[in-house]
């Protein structure tokens, strides 16, 4: 699980979850996150768990209440993304042993989020902030912190983000949309490796 990309699969189904994991763990993306205002999220997880739980890392975006990390924690879930940076879930998640991707924009939520016990930022949207935004608030950053660009990023710009010290990327409505083939999210994950791998 080299890779750091998270594949976002918004609005993704429970019929399409597996086949979908399927594809993105072949080609490469061991990454999974669905986000809970997905139709029966719940469900989604729990079946791409029972199937790449030993191979990919699979959890949860759109986290904004505690009773849903402890729901996740207790289907054996691995992490937890948010759009936002409450420091009660990402204790929770913590304390859950799972990992927490908490949403930011500015060096305030930054720290804070840092504080509270994230593994790792997402930076949302990094559409807006860019990556002179990202080189600013990175020089501030305790060393090693690791930085999520999410939002408007996709193959034609990971390399100006790698070289603004981006960690890695959540990858949402580039990779799946709902509907989309198992062909065509497959087709798409290759080309997302094929760009991370050349710009890392």
């Amino acid at each position: 699980m080299s890779r750091e990309i998270i594949a976002i699969l918004r609005g993704i189904t429970p019929d399409e979850a597996v086949p979908i994991a399927d594809a993105l763990v072949d080609a490469g993306i061991t990454r999974i996150e669905v986000p809970l205002n997905s139709p029966d999220a719940f469900n989604s997880i729990g079946q791409m768990l029972e199937a790449h739980g030993q191979n990919a890392m699979i959890g949860a975006g759109t986290v904004l209440d505690v009773r849903d990390v402890e729901r996740l924690h207790e289907m054996g879930a691995h992490m937890v993304v948010s759009p936002d940076a409450n420091a009660s879930v990402i204790v929770a998640t913590k304390q859950a042993d799972m990992l927490s991707f908490p949403g930011v924009m500015t060096p305030t939520e930054c720290f804070a989020a840092l504080q509270a016990g994230a593994d790792g930022l997402k930076l949302f949207p990094a559409s807006l902030l860019g990556v002179d935004g990202l080189k600013a608030i990175g020089a501030v950053l305790p060393k090693g912190t690791k930085t999520y660009a999410v939002g408007g990023v996709g193959p034609a710009n990971f390399a100006e983000w790698f070289a603004a010290g981006i960690t890695g990327f959540g990858i949402g409505s580039a990779l799946f949309k709902p509907g989309m083939s198992v062909a065509d999210v497959a087709s798409r994950a290759a080309d997302m490796v094929a760009a991370y791998d050349a710009g890392a």
